[in-house]
């Protein structure tokens, strides 16, 4: 087996610390690190020894046996045991989850983000199919910690099999429902889910707790559960593998992988990349979202999907102007991805709704809601740029559709190489409505 290697920044906040020594033995579930801010506990996933400690991870030598047993968290009440259990959220925020259900609603809303954003991953609705009743038992542990009134779960429309398993789930349920939504990106933007549930806009510097809500992801509920009932640390992350893969391209969802577990141990266990294809890059996390990464790179808590790509078409040499939009990639990958598209960037604008916060992340006024981009493709021109590169959400995508094409810009999406790769539609034209049709949080 390969070794292990824990990442000591797995969360929102500041790494944690190390409070194992080199040669020392671990089991499933030894605390390893602490935090030292903002953060969550950091466990081993697997029996082994500490073979090496730098300062951004822990790395585990895996014993050749590894039982099932794991090391117990200590008894406490729910908030605790998830704060002990070292959860955080898991759909890729990694905000500590203990932290978040320290909020008290008194009669508000407990959000459950099952929208399944990102195009390509699938863990998530396959969890809800596989898993229903531990997914609820998680929601009505977070309305019972934040005093919630209703539980609402956020899902997709499309998703005709887990919406009826988890219909019949909630049938005796009063206070549990599910709201439809549309099939576009992005769904899951924590304030979009606010905003299709609860009809509510919030500002960008605005968290659902404003809206009398907290949103939690549907994984982040199974550990939930996990952490309550059978005192489980969360040191394991369900996740999809998907893209240029042997047996053609088919997904692969993995349930409870050890944290520490590198990319191309879990590509291998898709069955491994196709030999017959040139590879493009290899993704951590979804098309939108993930970063290009490397074969050895850990997993961590976060992480949602690996996806080897097809190659990048040649612009060979073009100028690029670049469209950056808060839904997907920032300028830096989008100056990668123009590279390997061997594109020269003339250009760069923002989406007319991106916001700059404080640390310099963007985020969008109304995220899926766009009132046009004519301007920024207009600029993007001017500046000589013969392709435009754009990360932009479904109705953004659609709206620069109705220019660029007219002033003679050719139009990549930074998903396309994946689309094409995992058999998906292209990000161009928006064909189906943004809302679901559907009765507002019905059963």
């Amino acid at each position: 087996m390969e070794n292990v290697q824990i990442l000591l920044c797995q969360h929102v906040g500041a790494p944690c610390a190390p409070i194992v020594q080199v040669g020392d033995s671990v089991k499933k579930g030894t605390l390893i690190a602490t935090p030292t801010g903002l953060g969550a506990n950091i466990f081993s996933s697997v029996y082994g020894v500490v073979e090496e400690i730098k300062e951004d991870r822990i790395v585990i030598k895996p014993d050749e046996e590894q039982p099932e047993e794991f090391e117990p968290i200590k008894e406490g009440d729910k908030l605790e045991m998830i704060k002990e259990a070292g959860i955080v959220g898991m759909g890729g925020a990694g905000f500590p989850t203990g932290v978040k259900l320290s909020t008290q609603l008194e009669g508000g809303y407990v959000l459950v983000n099952a929208a399944e954003c990102e195009p390509g991953l699938y863990h998530n609705i396959r969890q809800i199919e596989e898993n229903v009743e531990a997914t609820v038992r998680g929601l009505k542990y977070c309305m019972e910690i934040t005093t919630a009134k209703k539980g609402i779960f956020a899902i997709k429309e499309k998703n005709d099999k887990a919406i009826k398993i988890l219909r019949e789930a909630i049938k005796d349920e009063e206070n549990i429902f599910i709201h439809l939504l549309a099939d576009i990106y992005p769904m899951g933007e924590e304030r979009a889910v606010v905003r299709e549930c609860l009809d509510i806009l919030l500002g960008v510097d605005k968290l659902p707790s404003a809206a009398n809500s907290v949103v939690i992801n549907v994984e982040t509920l199974l550990r939930i559960t996990e952490a309550v009932e059978e005192k489980k640390p969360c040191f394991s992350k369900n996740l999809t593998v998907n893209g240029l893969l042997k047996d053609g391209h088919k997904p692969h969802v993995f349930f409870d992988v050890p944290v520490g577990t590198s990319v191309g141990t879990l590509i291998e266990m898709a069955g491994g990349i196709a030999e017959d294809e040139k590879l493009g890059e290899i993704i951590l996390g979804g098309p939108f979202t993930g970063k290009s990464t490397t074969l050895d790179v850990p997993i961590t808590k976060t992480t949602g999907g690996v996806i080897p790509t097809m190659e990048f078409m040649d612009f060979h040499g073009a100028n690029v102007g670049l469209l950056v939009c808060a839904c997907g990639g920032n300028e830096g990958r989008m100056r990668e991805l123009a590279d390997k598209y061997n594109g020269k960037v003339v250009s760069v604008v923002r989406c007319k709704q991106a916001v700059e916060m404080k640390n310099g992340a963007l985020k969008c006024e109304d995220p899926g809601n766009c009132p046009g981009q004519a301007e920024k493709c207009i600029k993007m021109k001017k500046d000589g740029a013969l392709y435009t590169i754009i990360g932009n959400c479904s109705d953004c995508s659609n709206t620069v559709m109705g220019s660029a094409p007219k002033l003679g810009l050719k139009v990549v999406h930074q998903t396309d190489h994946v689309m094409r790769t995992i058999g998906h539609p292209l990000y161009r034209h928006l064909t189906i409505s943004k809302k679901a049709d559907q009765l507002p949080n019905g059963k």
